[in-house]
């Protein structure tokens, strides 16, 4: 397993998604199943760069680690800020017209979609999210 800790601010998103290519690199990962990755990444660690600390800013753990039988990755996510389950509200309802839908949680629809598994948990002041992706 690996880990980067860095400050969550939008403009070290491109940081945390070369940390975890790299990571995807050296199992031959699929250029689908790595852009899904990208995508997930990306849209998680901006959620924590725009809400976790919100006025302030604070630190980001991600942890990735490799999981050999069957072949997958899984990613996690650590920060100490405002405790929220993203899996806790409701998908937005896709079947309304663009228009007619309040902003918001597209996004972690997509990471629920496209990802094999999605998992939260707050504990010891944490919030702690993992996606794990088969490869």
């Amino acid at each position: 397993m690996k880990e980067l800790t860095l400050e969550a601010t939008p403009e070290n998103v491109d940081k945390v998604t070369e940390f975890v290519d790299e990571m995807l690199a050296e199992y031959g990962c699929g250029i689908r199943e790595q852009t899904a990755i990208d995508v997930a990444v990306d849209e998680l660690f901006s959620n924590i760069a725009h809400y976790a600390y919100n006025p302030e800013t604070g630190y980001a753990t991600v942890k990735v680690d490799v999981v050999k039988e069957p072949l997958a990755v899984e990613i996690t996510f650590v920060d100490n800020g405002v405790p929220y389950d993203p899996l806790a509200k409701a998908d937005p309802d896709t079947t309304q017209s663009i228009e007619d839908r309040p902003i918001g949680g597209m996004g972690i629809l997509i990471v629920k979609k496209s990802m094999d598994a999605v998992d939260y948990e707050y504990k010891d002041g944490k919030n702690i999210l993992t996606i794990k992706k088969n490869l």
